[in-house]
Parts: C-alpha cells; structure tokens; sequence
C-alpha cells in the first residue's frame, strides 16, 4: 500500500484508511468479526485507522484487537459530543478533556496519533475553549496533533485558522463542493493533512436504491447525475469508479472506507493497490456534470 506523509505532521499513512464508525454499530459480541478484518486490513498495509468517541463501541473494539499491534498504526479519534455515560454539555472543556481520557482507556493507549474535534459549528470553534482543550491534550502527550472534522464555513474557518494540523471533510463524486469552493485546495496550500470521509459517496453511484437513510441526498443526487449518460470511458465496476474520482485529486493524503464487511475491505485494498487511476477524461467529466447540476448541493456532514 502507498503511504504518504500526513500533511506537516511526521505521519507516515497509508493512501486507503479504515473507517471505524460501521464497526461501531456491532456488539462486543463481534470482537472475532473485527479482529479479522482490522488484522487483515494491517497485513495489507493499511495503516491509518479514524475512530470516535461517539462511533458506539468502535474504539473498544480497536482496543481488544489490534491495540497489541500498536506500533504498526496511526489513530485517529474525535471528541466533542457526549459519549457513553457522561452527563454533561457538548464542546465544554470538561466534555472533551474526558472523552480524550476515556478514548485512551478503551482504544487501550498512552496516546492518539491525532484527536479531531467532531463537527462542531463555526461558533463553537471561534469560542476557543474547545481548541484550547486540544491544545493541552497535545501539550501533555495524550495526543499528537491536532485536527478539524467537519464540513462548509466551519471546516473553511479551521483551515484558515492556521491552528490544525489536518481537515477531515466530506469529499467523492456526489459531493464535490470541497473542491469546487477550494477548501481542499487552501488546506493543501497550509501544508495541512488532508483526510477524506465518505469518499465512495455511500456507494449510491449505480446503487438501485439508497444504501440507508443517511446516503439519501446522495443517492438522489446520483440519479440526476447519472441520467445525463454513461460517463466516458468510467470503469464498469461502480465503486472502483467512485474511488478513483476521489483519489485523483493530489491534494487527498487519505481517504477513509469504512465496512463490517471482510470481503469488501480486501476488495477496496485490491483497487487501491492496482486498479487506480481512473481516466482523467471520466474525472472532468464528472466534475462537469457535478456542477451542471448543482443546485446548493453543499457539503454534506
């Protein structure tokens, strides 16, 4: 697996990352399940795993299978909204200094790579105190760097802030306005890590109806796209073409998939290592009806 550096971080990351958030919705029942498919995702060289706090029992499923492997990945996690048993206010300091504690303790760590605040409004981050918590978070060693992970004017005010080291945004081919308004573009200029979620778009591109209600706008906005005609010379396989839209832009360092599904890990590793790239011919193509159609399509979280 290709491996780059994380924008000015010293993070050495694989190209293809692990999402953790559909591991979430299992049970501890499925810590076999998990096991396999993070081993298996580690000896195939993926090394960049992206949690949260707030992804179920995601971080303690980390913890129970590959926290053994430690040295071998960068962790990532996000903090911010309320987790598990605590009872106080989201985007306090007291809410974020114990969601970094309790991450360490499931993840069953000394510290995270990266600690992401999860999405939190313009406001929010203007205030400072959550980006203050961060802060001291790093300064004591319980994390590494420091990162935003959200979408539109927020994510467009942490990249201008100059104060993280990496975005996590919302990128793929049903949601492209991360790069026609030129955030991917000004984080890359700031020398931040890029880090891209939801870059297959849900997998509605061809789908014959929504994955779940959380992919709806982007499967309707699929139909409207994929009514203009076949694309030029797109890959007949729907995902590797999803894929290969967002891996073609340099300014991505990671793009993190994220599947319960053993076979289709092995499957994503299998495009990423020696399927890509994709035709730029289908990539402006896409772009050009991406914004025949756009109507306020912005980013979504």
């Amino acid at each position: 697996m290709e491996k780059t550096t994380l924008g000015r971080t010293e993070l050495r990351i694989s190209r293809l990352g692990a999402g953790l958030s559909e591991i979430g919705g299992l049970s501890l029942e499925n810590e076999n399940d998990v096991a396999r498919i993070l081993n298996d995702a580690l000896d195939s060289g993926i090394n960049f795993l992206d949690t949260a706090a707030c992804y179920g029992v995601s971080e303690e499923l980390v913890g129970k299978t590959v926290s053994h492997r430690r040295s071998e990945y960068v962790l990532a996690s996000k903090c911010g909204h309320i987790a598990g048993d605590w009872k106080g206010e989201a985007w306090t300091r007291e809410t974020i200094e114990h969601s970094i504690n309790r991450s360490l303790v499931r993840l069953q760590t000394d510290h995270l790579d990266l600690m992401q605040l999860h999405s939190c409004s313009q406001d929010i981050l203007e205030e400072g105190v959550c980006i203050e918590t961060l802060q001291r978070a790093r300064d004591a060693g319980k994390v590494r760097y420091i990162g935003y992970s959200g979408d539109n004017e927020p994510a467009h005010w942490a990249v201008n802030s100059g104060i993280f080291d990496t975005l996590q945004t919302s990128f793929s081919l049903v949601d492209q306005h991360a790069y026609s308004t030129g955030l991917l573009q000004a984080a890359k200029s700031q020398n931040m890590g890029v880090i891209i979620k939801r870059p297959i778009g849900n997998g509605v591109w061809g789908a014959q109806s929504a994955p779940s209600s959380y992919s709806e706008e982007y499967f309707r906005r699929a139909q409207e796209m994929m009514a203009d005609g076949p694309i030029q010379d797109a890959p007949s396989d729907r995902i590797l073409l999803a894929m290969g839209f967002t891996f073609a832009h340099p300014e991505i360092d990671t793009a993190i998939i994220g599947t319960k599904n053993h076979g289709h890990m092995l499957s994503n590793i299998e495009m990423v290592d020696s399927q890509l790239p994709i035709s730029n011919v289908t990539v402006s193509q896409l772009h050009e009806v991406f914004a025949a159609h756009d109507s306020a399509w912005i980013q979504q979280i």
